[in-house]
C-alpha cells in the first residue's frame, strides 16, 4: 500500500511539474477561419495552379517588378508555423513579418487592417490547424530594384498610408450595410483593385471604387453611378455576378475578377453576397465624363457579311478587314451578329460593359489572353470560355478587330491603338515610381551635403 501511495504522490507531483497544454481550437472555429480565408481570397495569391494550397510561389506582376508569394502553411521550417497570434496579426493587418521585415502592399494588409481581433484569431486557428504544412520554400523570391529592395522603405509608406484601426460599425446604417462594408473594405479588399492610386501607389480613398488600371487589366468603376458604375444594376444582378461571374446584358468576369469569383466570392453565403452588393450600391457615385450613357447600353446586333462575301483574303493577312477577322475568329462563338450563344454562357458583344466603356483595355486583354475560369480549388478544370489569341493574331490584327468590335457593338468613341496593344502584350506600362524614388534619394543626398557644407562654413566663420 505504501508503494501505491508513493506512486500516486509521485504522479501528482509530476503532473504539477508538467505544463498544462491548452486545447486546440474546435472544428467550428477552424471552419469559421476557413470561411474567412476564403473571403480574403488567400489561396489565389499564395498558391500556384496545380500546386499545394498556400505553399506560395506565384509571381505577382506589379509596376515595380514581380513579387513572389510566400509559403503561408503551418510549416515550422518554411512557413508560418512558428508565428504567434500577435505575429500573425501583425503580418496580416500591419504588413510586418515575424522577423520584423516589412511586407509589400501587394499583400492587401491595408484592407485586412479592417479585420476584427476575433476574425483574425479565427484565421490564425485555420492556418495553424486547417492547412496542410508544406516544408518547402518557393523556387523564387522577391527581388525588386533599388530602392524598393530595401523593405524598410515600406515603414515610411505605412506611416503615410496605413490606417491600423479595425472596422467600426456605423450605427446609422443597417446591419446588412455594415456587414457588406466590413467585407468589401476588409477581407474581400474590393478597393485594392477598384480604387485609383496616387503617385506613391496608395489608394485615393476619395475616389473609392472609381476604377483603376490593374497591370494589364482595368478594374472598372463599381460606384453607384448609373452610367459609369453599377447604379443601374439591381442588387440581385450584382449578387448573380459575384456568384457566377455573369450578369445578363451587362457584364461577365475575366482576368483577376474571374479568379476572385472562382476562388472566393462564389463560395460566400447568400447573406454575405447580398451584404456586399448592398454596400457597393451605396458607394457615392463617380462618373467618367466620357460615359454619356450607361456602359451596358451601347450597341446592337449587326454584321457586315455582305461586304466580305466573295472578297478574297489579302495576301498579307495583317491587312484583313475587321469584318473578315471577326468572321474568321469570333463569329463561331459570338454569332455572326454579335448576339452571343443561345444559352448565355458566351455573352453578346452589345449591351456589354466591356465594349461599352471608354477604356478598352479589357477588350484587348480578352482577345490576347482569353477568358479562363477555374474550379475554385486551384485547378484549371473549368477551362477557357474564350480562347487566347496572343499567338494567333498580330498586334495590327488585334487593333483592326478591336476597333471593328467597338464600332459595331460597343462605344464607337473607345478606340484600340497599336501602342496600347503592344504595351498590354508586353505586360503593361512601366512605372515611373522607381525613377522618382531614385531621383528623390539623389536630391535628399545633395540637400544633406549642402547642409553639411553650410554647417562647416559657419563653424569656420565662428572660429
Amino acid at each position: 500500500m505504501m508503494a501505491t501511495f508513493r506512486m500516486a504522490a509521485g504522479a501528482a507531483l509530476l503532473s504539477l511539474a508538467l505544463p498544462v497544454l491548452a486545447a486546440g481550437p474546435d472544428a467550428a472555429a477552424i471552419e469559421r477561419g476557413r470561411y474567412l480565408a476564403t473571403a480574403g481570397d488567400c489561396i489565389a495569391c499564395h498558391s500556384v495552379p496545380g500546386g499545394k494550397p498556400m505553399a506560395g510561389g506565384l509571381s505577382l506582376a506589379t509596376p515595380l517588378g514581380a513579387i513572389v508569394a510566400t509559403n503561408i502553411t503551418p510549416s515550422t521550417t518554411h512557413g508560418i508555423g512558428n508565428y504567434t497570434l500577435k505575429q500573425f496579426s501583425d503580418a496580416v493587418r500591419h504588413g510586418v513579418r515575424a522577423d520584423g521585415a516589412n511586407l509589400y502592399p501587394a499583400m492587401p494588409y491595408t484592407a485586412y487592417a479592417k479585420v476584427t481581433d476575433e476574425d483574425t484569431a479565427a484565421l490564425y486557428d485555420y492556418f495553424m490547424h486547417g492547412v496542410a504544412a508544406v516544408d518547402a520554400a518557393p523556387a523564387q523570391t522577391t527581388d525588386l530594384p533599388f530602392p524598393f529592395n530595401i523593405r524598410l522603405s515600406m515603414a515610411g509608406w505605412n506611416m503615410l498610408f496605413l490606417d491600423k484601426k479595425p472596422f467600426v460599425a456605423d450605427t446609422a446604417k443597417s446591419m446588412e450595410w455594415n456587414r457588406g462594408a466590413y467585407l468589401a473594405q476588409g477581407l474581400a479588399h474590393c478597393t485594392t483593385c477598384h480604387t485609383p492610386r496616387n503617385a506613391l501607389m496608395a489608394e485615393q480613398l476619395s475616389k473609392e471604387l472609381g476604377g483603376a488600371d490593374l497591370g494589364t487589366w482595368h478594374a472598372p468603376n463599381i460606384t453607384s453611378d448609373s452610367n459609369s458604375g453599377v447604379g443601374g444594376w439591381s442588387q440581385q444582378e450584382l449578387v448573380d455576378y459575384l456568384r457566377t461571374g455573369r450578369a445578363a446584358n451587362k457584364a461577365q468576369a475575366a482576368g483577376p475578377m474571374a479568379e476572385a469569383i472562382d476562388h472566393s466570392l462564389k463560395h460566400l453565403s447568400d447573406a454575405d453576397l447580398n451584404a456586399i452588393a448592398h454596400y457597393v450600391k451605396s458607394v457615392p457615385a463617380i462618373r467618367d465624363k466620357a460615359d454619356t450613357r450607361p456602359v451596358t447600353q451601347w450597341g446592337k446586333a449587326g454584321d457586315e457579311l455582305a461586304a466580305i462575301r466573295g472578297v478574297p483574303l489579302p495576301q498579307n493577312l495583317n491587312k484583313m478587314s475587321g469584318a473578315q477577322l471577326y468572321d474568321a475568329q469570333c463569329a463561331s462563338c459570338h454569332q455572326a451578329r454579335g448576339e452571343g450563344s443561345f444559352d448565355g454562357s458566351l455573352p453578346p458583344l452589345f449591351h456589354n460593359s466591356v465594349t461599352g466603356r471608354s477604356n478598352s483595355n479589357n477588350l484587348v486583354m480578352a482577345i490576347l489572353d482569353g477568358v479562363e475560369r477555374q474550379d475554385g480549388n486551384g485547378s484549371h478544370a473549368a477551362g477557357h470560355l474564350m480562347p487566347a489569341f496572343r499567338q494567333t493574331l498580330s498586334d495590327e490584327q488585334i487593333v483592326t478587330l478591336g476597333n471593328y468590335v467597338q464600332k459595331m457593338y460597343g462605344n464607337p468613341d473607345a478606340k484600340v491603338t497599336a501602342e496600347q496593344v503592344t504595351t498590354l502584350r508586353n505586360g503593361g506600362a512601366p512605372s515611373n515610381l522607381i525613377g522618382l524614388a531614385r531621383a528623390g534619394i539623389i536630391v535628399g543626398v545633395l540637400v544633406l551635403l549642402a547642409l553639411l557644407l553650410w554647417w562647416r562654413g559657419r563653424r569656420r566663420k565662428d572660429a
